[in-house]
């Protein structure tokens, strides 16, 4: 029996109300899934600026700092 399988005959034994509450869970399961934002490296993020930082560039600031 597939996990699906196993799912709907588990849910076809709960009230309507308690059917309401799977569904509502799944579908905040699929938003979280949904809505996670890309991790993205700090070129990335500034790539759409035509910044160019060079590695002297970003001594300097830690040297700085």
């Amino acid at each position: 029996m597939s996990i699906e399988q196993s799912i709907l005959e588990k849910l076809r034994t709960l009230r309507p109300e308690k059917q309401r509450e799977v569904l509502d869970s799944i579908e905040f399961i699929q938003r979280r899934s949904v809505a996670k934002p890309l991790h993205r490296s700090l070129r990335g993020l500034r790539a759409d600026l035509g910044v160019r930082i060079s590695e002297e560039d970003s001594a300097e600031a830690r040297w700085e700092m």
